[in-house]
């Protein structure tokens, strides 16, 4: 079953994502249209569409790196400090390092260990296991 929201990130190098989302972070493809440079991925319920901007695109503005500026992506985990290993092994940029966080739901405290790193295109993932 398909997610009610799932981002679609365009990506300047579809390998090189692919590499990173599956072979650095887990991801798997659920599919994908090679001759589009189009995956899908997903990740314990986590989706997201990746594409190389080739042939028709829909874009608000130019296209220009870093491509993930304005955005983050808060991920639920498991092991928020594995992924954040695994990301800095691979060379990923660390935005905010593994921190444990307290936030406010519904007036309720909900305690979070989390981190931030950038994917290859500029796109910040935040890692956010619950305590």
């Amino acid at each position: 079953m398909t997610a009610a929201l799932v981002p679609e990130l365009y990506v300047s190098d579809l390998t090189q994502s692919l590499g990173f989302y599956c072979g650095v972070l887990g991801f798997r493809i659920v599919y994908q249209r090679p001759e589009e440079r189009f995956a899908y991925l997903e990740r314990a319920g986590a989706e997201l569409m990746l594409e190389e901007p080739i042939g028709r695109v829909w874009l608000a503005g130019p296209l220009e790196a870093p491509y993930g500026r304005g955005v983050n992506f808060q991920i639920s985990v498991e092991d928020a400090a594995a992924l954040r290993n695994a990301a800095l092994a691979a060379g990923a940029p660390l935005i905010l390092d593994l921190e444990e966080k307290t936030y406010l739901r519904d007036g309720a405290p909900v305690r979070v260990r989390q981190c931030v790193v950038q994917d290859p295109d500029g796109y910040l993932l935040r890692f956010s296991e619950r305590l």
